[in-house]
């Protein structure tokens, strides 16, 4: 008996497993049993050992926990017992039907192992002797310890495995104390709902293709990088098969406004035609000009910036 004490209160020492779980708070159910062994004892030598089996409701706070416990133990064995006509050596069994209120905490109710510990009291039925006649007739308070390691499977499932002292006071003709090794499973209600699926994403805006012609300083002729451009667009044009074609000119912010007006035209029609030559047709292209408006770079008044001198061809 004193190895499988020293054996469940060495399972609290077992490596914590890694949090493995959310834990969450709710009403739990669970049965139990394992096997009794009767301590004692004034007048009765016990044998063998008996058996526990029982069932709980409960609340689990998380690390905090709560239940109602429900239990029927049974041992057998041999002792002297005092009979009118003198002692005598009986052969027979204690029963006890016990109803005890337990509290434990887990230490780690997230983690995957998690040890515990736990005390409880409430009300026991117990056999007054080991002869037989009176069975469960006598009522006394119990109280228990508890020491064990749950092995939580998932957030709902754990398994249970504790060692437990658990006595009443004197029920009559021998003392009612007594080590159990039990086993138990529980089933916890409720939990987090699973997070719905997020909506697929939204398509993604299909950009237009579009082309960047550059010119020198006060030019609106085409070089051969920008020729190469143009043609360019005019195969997406193609590709596309019926499509508007838009060249939008522009100017750095040098010389008057009036004048970049006029130029960023002459440059968005020197596009137009070069495309019109590519084989774009010419009622397909529209002709804007910005001036100096909307600069690629933003500059100071003045400043010949060539990256501004431009003209954009989109095509959608």
């Amino acid at each position: 008996m004193k190895n499988a004490l020293l054996c469940a209160v060495a399972l609290v020492g077992l490596p914590l497993a890694v949090n493995a779980q959310s834990p969450f708070p709710g009403f739990y159910i669970g049965a139990e049993g394992g096997l009794n062994w009767l301590l004692n004892n004034n007048s009765f030598v016990y044998n063998n050992p008996g058996f526990v089996a029982g069932g709980v409701v409960g609340y689990d706070f998380v690390g905090p926990r709560l239940e109602l416990e429900g239990s029927y133990r049974k041992t057998t064995g041999s002792g002297i017992v005092a009979f009118p006509a003198g002692f005598a050596n009986v052969n027979g069994q204690i029963n006890e039907v016990s109803a005890m209120l337990n509290g434990f905490y887990d230490f780690t109710p997230g983690a995957t192992i998690s040890p515990y510990v736990g005390a409880g009291a409430g009300i026991a039925f117990v056999d007054p002797s080991l002869s037989p006649g009176c069975t469960l007739c006598s009522t006394q308070f119990a109280y228990q310890g508890i020491v064990g390691v749950s092995y939580n499977v998932t957030q709902s499932l754990r398994i249970n495995l504790d060692g437990r002292y658990h006595g009443t006071t004197n029920p009559g003709t021998f003392t009612n104390t007594n080590f159990a090794l039990m086993l138990g499973l529980n089933y916890k209600f409720g939990g987090p709902s699973e997070a719905a699926a997020p909506p697929p994403p939204a398509p993604a805006a299909v950009t237009p293709p579009s082309f960047m012609v550059f010119f020198d300083w006060d030019r609106s002729d085409l070089s051969v990088q920008a020729l190469a451009t143009i043609k360019q667009a005019a195969d997406a044009y193609r590709t596309k098969g019926n499509a508007r074609v838009t060249a939008t000119g522009h100017t750095d912010t040098s010389g008057p406004d009036d004048y970049n007006i006029a130029l960023s035209l002459r440059r968005a029609n020197t596009v137009k035609d070069a495309l019109v030559r590519s084989g774009v047709p010419a009622t397909a292209i529209s002709v804007i000009g910005r001036g100096k408006a909307q600069p690629l770079v933003q500059t100071g008044d003045g400043v010949r910036e060539p990256q501004n001198r431009r003209v954009e061809i989109v095509v959608q």
